[in-house]
């Protein structure tokens, strides 16, 4: 018997609703709020979720994003007023199978209840075939023990682990502290996949069926982020519409992953240092305080150390952190690694725009072990998928490559890069008449060609931290996120 979690502040409608789902066969649950709900999908597993989108202490799109992170196998229809309809098909952008307008008619309903778990199950199963695959094929890579040993880790599905000396020693690292409760640091430059080991920590450890809540630092404002970690009631503050759960509650019996942790204000770390000691969250506007029972794992790509002794961090909350650290190997330290993550982002990229690339050509396969990989992991993602994209027949050859890395081919391992260098290199490798000199007659490509060189030049001398390159750029943080997004230099 299917079973469906009903998520709707109003008693009646979910009243109605679940006494016609169960006279069709169907295992009922209903909750009166977004925590009630939260509680009730840690309690069982459900097929179907049906969220009002308008709740009293969250709505529908904090809901979709909870239930997407921690219960993917769980499907989400969205149930909305008329005035929400706008609202709603932006969710079914971001994960949501469907939605139904109030009122509500049994007839549709139903069929589009039939429809949500008939389309969920088939994609499920297409998506364990290929997780089944990428899986075998990675266990083929790594050195030594049984494919029954091997069985017993579960690692997030962006972890690719490989065969040099860095990265057995970080697969090493998981193992040993995933099983224990000890708070985490992982350092390493950005784009290194410290996000990915955090989830593969939360998998292999005792919390794996409670939820695991992401956050990024970087991106928050001073103003936003007491809300964020705490949430608050409604009418706390100006613009407080509505009752937010904060994250560290979102994430209550499961693990919180804060990233680009070092970016925080020092006064955002003196409230975030009282719920570590005190284990007990309490939301803006509220004297309610809520006993936590949360592991934290934190990321940085700066020098915390470094930034204790400027007097930007606080010293008491980063040995609140330091249980254990873990360091992510740069990718140029990874060795032959490089080309095993490119093959395996190569099979992500056809399956995901539907090519049949199977190789790279000996040039780039060169090109790579010799580039410098200044953006890392994220950045030879981004490559093989513009890549893949780019090619025309069944193997990825240097003229699909980003000018920057032909430019880098070709010169001296020191030397300079300039824009003269990637207009040579392009005009040389590609058959066509020479479209980067089009290009330059249009001001606003021109415009935007500039700003990407200096943005990407800004952020290799910073190593890619974002905080500093915001200051030379003389750009506030939020600014720079949305252009490097623009660029697809973001996360």
């Amino acid at each position: 018997m299917k079973k469906i979690l009903i998520i709707d502040d109003e008693v009646n409608t979910a009243l109605l609703l679940s006494k016609f789902l169960t006279r069709n066969g169907f295992e009922v649950t209903t909750a009166s709020s977004g925590s009630n709900g939260m509680e009730q999908l840690k309690n069982s597993e459900y097929n179907l979720v049906l969220c009002d989108y308008r709740l009293e202490d969250t709505d529908g799109r904090e809901m979709l994003k909870y239930i997407k992170n921690n219960y993917p196998k769980t499907g989400v229809i969205i149930i909305t007023g008329y005035s929400d309809i706008k609202m709603a098909v932006e969710l079914i952008k971001m994960g949501a199978y469907d939605y139904i307008t109030k009122p509500l008619y049994p007839d549709e309903i139903l069929t589009t209840i039939n429809k949500a778990i008939e389309t969920h199950y088939a994609l499920l199963e297409a998506a364990d075939q290929e997780a089944s695959a990428t899986s075998a094929a990675v266990s083929n890579t790594k050195a030594g023990g049984s494919s029954k040993d091997k069985g017993k880790q579960v690692m997030s599905n962006e972890f690719v682990s490989g065969n040099s000396r860095a990265s057995k020693e970080l697969l090493r690292q998981i193992e040993l502290v995933a099983p224990t409760n000890y708070s985490v640091i992982i350092m390493g430059e950005s784009g290194t996949g410290k996000e990915s080991v955090a989830k593969s920590i939360h998998l292999n450890s005792s919390r794996r069926d409670q939820p695991f809540i992401a956050m990024d630092c970087g991106s928050l404002t001073k103003e936003l982020a007491q809300s964020e970690f705490f949430g608050h009631e409604k009418g706390s503050f100006t613009g407080a519409l509505y009752t937010k759960i904060g994250h560290f509650e979102m994430a209550n019996g499961g693990t919180l992953f804060l990233d680009e942790v070092g970016n925080l204000s020092y006064d955002i770390q003196a409230a975030l240092l009282r719920t570590v000691q005190e284990r007990k969250v309490k939301r803006i506007g509220s004297t309610k305080e809520i006993d936590l029972d949360v592991r934290l794992i934190v990321a940085t790509n700066e020098n915390l150390q470094d930034s204790i002794q400027k007097g930007r961090f606080r010293e008491d909350l980063y040995h609140r952190f330091n249980e254990f650290s873990i360091y992510m190997p740069a990718l140029r330290e990874r060795g032959h690694d490089i080309i095993l993550l490119a093959e395996h982002f190569l099979r992500s990229a056809n399956q995901e725009l539907g090519r049949n690339v199977s190789r790279l050509s000996p040039e780039v396969v060169e090109c790579f072990m010799n580039y410098r990989w200044q953006g890392n992991i994220r950045e030879l993602k981004n490559v093989i998928r513009r890549a893949t994209l780019l090619s025309e027949g069944d193997e990825i050859q240097m003229k699909a490559l980003p000018l920057e890395m032909l430019a880098y081919s070709r010169m001296p391992m020191d030397g300079p890069t300039n824009s003269a260098t990637f207009v040579g290199m392009h005009q040389e490798q590609s058959s066509a008449p020479a479209p980067v000199k089009e290009v330059r007659h249009d001001l606003k490509n021109a415009a935007l060609e500039a700003e990407y060189e200096t943005i990407l030049k800004v952020l290799r001398e910073v190593n890619f931290n974002k905080t500093k390159a915001a200051e030379i750029l003389k750009i506030d943080r939020k600014t720079l996120y949305n252009k490097m997004k623009a660029i697809n230099l973001g996360k």
